[in-house]
């Protein structure tokens, strides 16, 4: 079906950011195609073309995106949403537990990018935007592997624009905060837990669970990502929200001893 409409693909689309991202990009005038690993289960939205996508998958991942190119026969914008949480400190999290989220969070990035970038290239235009955070670029206690993953995505996304730029593609970097999504309660927590850090995890938890419920609404993120897929001169990162954009502030302007001594104190960690 050729359309003259925007093509969108959006991971991870059937709730929180994602739901609220292809519903923004619909809004915006894309034609959007939304991805879950399990679509009989998803909430029909309008204006949503859902398909089934396990981005730890690379067969899943080829055959989604064939679909879409077979369909809309083109793809203007990749909304690398998909991911996963992981909670506890470093040395409670097995290395099969790290590994599940990279393969997700970092891999799962990666594979979209591989499938997609061809076909953008083909065209000499588009536009790839993957979801970071705030700990992308700010450390994370009893977060360690998360945080990790992101960073990774930081750096893969940055690089990545540098090569694709000269083709008319364009990887772009977008940072929430805390968001009312079911991220908290979602995300596993450590497989081999240690009574040694029993006490300052439960503290991080009740944190989160607090940040969580009066975080930014996901609609406030979507509204970035629009602006990443549709700004004639895109920014590599966008902060979505007020606290990421003060979070992005300390990170750039604070002296190195009173941005470590604020990270203690937000995760209520004695010095």
């Amino acid at each position: 079906m050729t359309t003259n409409r925007p093509v969108a693909l959006v991971t991870g689309a059937s709730s929180g950011i994602g739901k609220e991202a292809a519903l923004a990009l619909v809004a915006a005038g894309f034609d959007v195609v939304g991805t879950s690993r399990d679509t009989s289960r998803v909430t029909p939205l309008d204006g949503v073309t859902f398909l089934d996508l396990d981005v730890a998958s690379d067969t899943s991942v080829t055959a989604a995106v064939q679909q879409v190119v077979d369909r809309f026969e083109r793809i203007d914008v990749l909304v690398n949403n998909a991911g996963v949480g992981l909670m506890g400190a470093a040395e409670e999290n097995s290395i099969a537990q790290a590994q599940g989220v990279f393969d997700i969070n970092v891999f799962g990035v990666m594979r979209m990018v591989k499938e997609v970038l061809p076909h953008m290239r083909a065209r000499g235009r588009g536009r790839i935007i993957n979801l970071s955070s705030v700990v992308g670029f700010l450390p994370a206690p009893y977060m360690a592997v998360y945080a990790a993953s992101k960073h990774a995505v930081e750096g893969y996304s940055e690089s990545l624009d540098h090569e694709v730029r000269g083709h008319g593609v364009r990887a772009l970097i977008v940072e929430p905060a805390y968001t009312s999504t079911g991220f908290e309660a979602n995300s596993p927590r450590p497989d081999t837990p240690l009574q040694v850090y029993a006490d300052p995890r439960g503290a991080f938890d009740r944190m989160m669970e607090t940040a969580i419920k009066g975080g930014d609404d996901p609609a406030v993120v979507a509204k970035v990502i629009v602006a990443a897929a549709t700004d004639a001169k895109p920014k590599v990162r966008y902060t979505a929200g007020p606290t990421a954009g003060r979070a992005s502030a300390l990170r750039r302007i604070a002296p190195a001893a009173v941005f470590d001594k604020q990270i203690r104190k937000l995760n209520q960690l004695a010095d």
